[in-house]
């Protein structure tokens, strides 16, 4: 009964003390209970909420870490009556005080060259009861160890500063700015480009995606985008082209969560290109901010004067890095590329296409056909493998196309429009029904 289950409860917080805790042990998003934990797409994908890779760790509440005084990267020792895990610490806002989560699913031996000794094994604490798997436990002590292990973030920072990077409101005060429409373009100094017969877009519901993080392991996948492993994503050098920003709002001990898909936003007046010396990033007549490979020497201007910071650069020969079963040298991991995308070298800069070489065939499918090509015929791979259909891709130049109407839309609008890049990707206003 409801009142049984709630004494249980107090009986648990009674028993666990000042110096004890409850322990949580999950599936992670990415590598589930470890049977996959060989692939390096899912080990470098950054988990939705603490945006860690690479192996798992002991998330504690903010309150818990300043009254111990730990910090991210500490090592702490949890022990369960004998057993024990050296695991780092994470600060993860929105934890409950006295309680520490762990992942599950790593530290396996038996797994692959990229999978074994990955994190630390916690299904010794998930022991059986009554022939059923515990995934909670009481009576954990947490026990400092001195050493320090840094963990391999891609995001850092939390929050916006004041800048409508998400923007979000309640059904109420949606009704009410019903009759509003939207701010028009500012004025600019540039000319207006010349534009072909398509202008391709897109269109991102924030109050539809969960932030599960398909769309980077597909873009991934597509693509041929490198996974550069541990350290390199310790040093801010993930390659992702797609990636899931996270911010919180309100207090650390009860923020709200935003989470807003970001890729490189194809700007009409892009800031990237009037910098490149050798013009190895332009605008096509269709929309897109092409990169050219064999033209890039590397300087990162581009990367630098960029707002939406979604540019990446290979510092090494990633695609022939021993390490990963994803590489050149070996020819079983060759059978992984997609053909029809260029594998980047070392030394150049690289973003996300809008997956052109789909957009390619569809247009010539279309010209075998003798047809225009269909709305909704071309998708990226991003908005393929949505569960939610929070992405919406397809010509902005046709008015009655589903990504135009969805753009045109009251609660569209553009990460840092007032920067006057003019993008060509929109995000829709997530509305909370609060």
């Amino acid at each position: 009964s409801a009142a049984s289950v709630a004494r249980s409860q107090l009986d648990a917080a009674a028993s666990r003390g000042p110096d004890t805790y409850e322990l949580h042990l999950y599936e992670p998003v990415a590598v589930r209970d470890g049977a996959h934990a060989n692939n390096p797409w899912l080990q470098e994908l950054p988990d939705p909420v603490s945006k860690v890779t690479w192996g798992n760790y002991a998330a504690i509440a903010p309150a818990d870490a300043s009254r111990l005084g730990l910090e991210a990267g500490d090592v702490v020792v949890l022990d369960d009556a004998g057993r024990r895990l050296e695991l780092p610490v994470h600060v993860q806002p929105g934890q409950a005080p006295q309680t520490i989560s762990v992942a599950l699913g790593y530290g396996r031996t038996r797994s692959g060259r990229v999978g074994d000794g990955v994190g630390v094994n916690a299904f010794p604490l998930a022991r059986r009861s009554a022939g059923a798997r515990r995934y909670a436990r009481t009576g954990i002590t947490m026990t400092r160890t001195g050493r320090r292990d840094a963990l391999a973030t891609t995001q850092s920072h939390h929050s916006m500063e004041g800048r409508a990077i998400v923007m979000e409101t309640t059904l109420g005060a949606f009704h009410e700015t019903a009759d509003r429409g939207r701010e028009p373009d500012l004025p600019t100094l540039w000319a207006a480009r010349p534009r072909g017969e398509h202008n391709w877009g897109m269109a991102i519901d924030l109050s539809a995606c969960t932030g599960c993080s398909a769309c980077v392991t597909a873009c991934q996948a597509e693509n041929n985008v490198a996974v550069v492993g541990r350290d390199e994503v310790r040093r801010g050098r993930e390659m992702h082209w797609i990636r899931i920003d996270r911010y919180y709002t309100g207090s650390e001990d009860s923020p709200g969560t935003l989470v807003q898909p970001m890729m490189c936003q194809h700007c009409g007046n892009a800031p990237c290109e009037p910098v490149c010396p050798v013009l190895a990033t332009v605008h096509s007549s269709e929309g897109l901010n092409q990169q050219v490979y064999n033209r890039c020497v590397g300087t990162r201007y581009c990367e630098n004067n960029c707002p939406y910071k979604v540019r990446r650069f290979n510092w090494f020969e990633y695609a022939r890095n021993d390490r990963f079963d994803f590489n050149l040298n070996n020819p079983l991991g060759l059978m992984v590329l997609n053909p029809d995308v260029t594998v980047r070298s070392r030394g150049v800069m690289e973003k996300c296409s809008l997956c052109v070489q789909r957009i390619q065939a569809g247009k010539l499918e279309a010209r075998r056909g003798g047809r225009a090509v269909e709305d909704g015929e071309i998708q990226t791979a991003c908005q393929q493998a949505c569960p939610a259909d929070a992405i919406v891709f397809g010509d902005l130049a046709d008015p009655d196309s589903r990504v135009s109407q969805v753009s045109r839309g009251r609660r569209g609008y553009h990460v840092l429009d007032e920067l006057g890049t003019r993008p060509n990707v929109t995000y829709l206003t997530k509305v909370r029904n609060a």
